[in-house]
């Protein structure tokens, strides 16, 4: 049996910058952080015939060309596996549709556990690569690419999304004490919402792509947030980086009426009046989790746990996409 995980993320600065339709006219930067929540997929071989698939459905076919989950058919195919006798599972810690890019981090895990299948080694570049191939090329959704490099890579990683396709990839360059309190104050709370992101981003893709003026103009303030945040990361002006997710909050609830509802921008309004210095929502928005980063943490994680929130306690992981068995 092959067991692979990989982890799931949250983003620190620059999100949404990493579309195809943005960064290939303007270049896109981003700064994401892997986190001990983690999507698991198991491969072994069978005594039947018949490939069989499990995750909320159950499948089982005669061949590759029947799976119906596409990103499992696509994987498949580009890995270049025509086999019988296989069952695949996944597994995750947080459901899906919940803003943690859990469909990169499912679609990284998978293929990682394919190569293992076939005792082939992948870098984690060329992972996330074939990753965005499939969701993004093959299967033409409307995301970005983010998740499947932060998942592959691990740790607290910059992002540069270059006009031609190429991705670069950076450790951020904090010391040891700044990495310990921003994780230690950042501090993640369930709203209750699962969503599909493909709406809201294909609504910014399509404006990205029609040239929209307002929406550019967002998405280039946003960039410099994200420089700015990774500016104040390294100086380990971590209250500064706060202000600068509130601020980056503000401007991705412009981009789209579905980002946010009265419910969410309540619980927000009342993390900044108990000791949040800035947050936002993870994800493409409309619901998932919401971040915070406070220096008092303890008192508003009672505020938020008042006020109806599960939180989500997490460490940051730095072994990306991993084969554990």
């Amino acid at each position: 049996m092959i067991i692979v995980r990989s982890p799931l993320r949250i983003t620190l600065g620059g999100g949404g910058t990493d579309l195809p339709s943005y960064y290939r006219e303007q270049g896109g930067f981003l700064i994401a952080a892997a986190i001990d929540k983690y999507v698991y997929i198991t491969v072994h071989q069978t005594f039947v015939d018949d490939l069989i698939v499990k995750y909320s459905e159950l499948e089982r076919v005669g061949a590759v060309e029947d799976i119906k989950h596409p990103i499992v058919r696509e994987a498949f195919r580009l890995v270049g596996l025509d086999v019988h006798s296989l069952e695949i599972t996944s597994m995750a810690d947080i459901p899906a549709g919940t803003g943690l890019g859990s469909s990169g981090s499912f679609t990284t895990a998978l293929l990682k556990a394919l190569h293992s299948h076939r005792k082939m080694l992948i870098h984690p570049r060329e992972l996330a690569e074939q990753a965005c191939d499939i969701e993004i090329n093959r299967l033409r959704e409307p995301i970005g690419k983010q998740d499947q490099y932060i998942a592959a890579f691990g740790g607290l990683t910059c992002f540069r999304f270059n006009k031609d396709d190429s991705v670069e990839a950076w450790p951020l360059r904090i010391d040891t004490e700044t990495l310990y309190n921003l994780e230690d104050n950042l501090l993640l709370f369930f709203t209750g919402y699962s969503r599909s992101a493909s709406s809201i981003l294909k609504e910014q893709d399509d404006k990205t792509k029609q040239q929209n003026a307002d929406m550019i103009a967002n998405l280039n303030y946003v960039k410099d947030l994200g420089l700015r945040s990774l500016e104040a990361l390294e100086q380990g002006r971590l209250v500064d980086f706060g202000g600068l997710m509130d601020e980056h909050w503000q401007h991705k609830k412009k981009r789209s009426g579905g980002m946010s509802n009265p419910m969410i921008n309540e619980w927000y309004d009342h993390a900044m009046s108990n000791g949040a210095a800035g947050g936002k929502l993870i994800g493409a928005g409309g619901g998932g989790f919401l971040m915070f980063y406070a220096e008092d943490k303890t008192r508003l994680r009672h505020a938020m746990i008042a006020a109806g929130l599960k939180e989500v306690r997490f460490r940051f992981d730095f072994e990306g996409t991993k084969t554990i068995v």
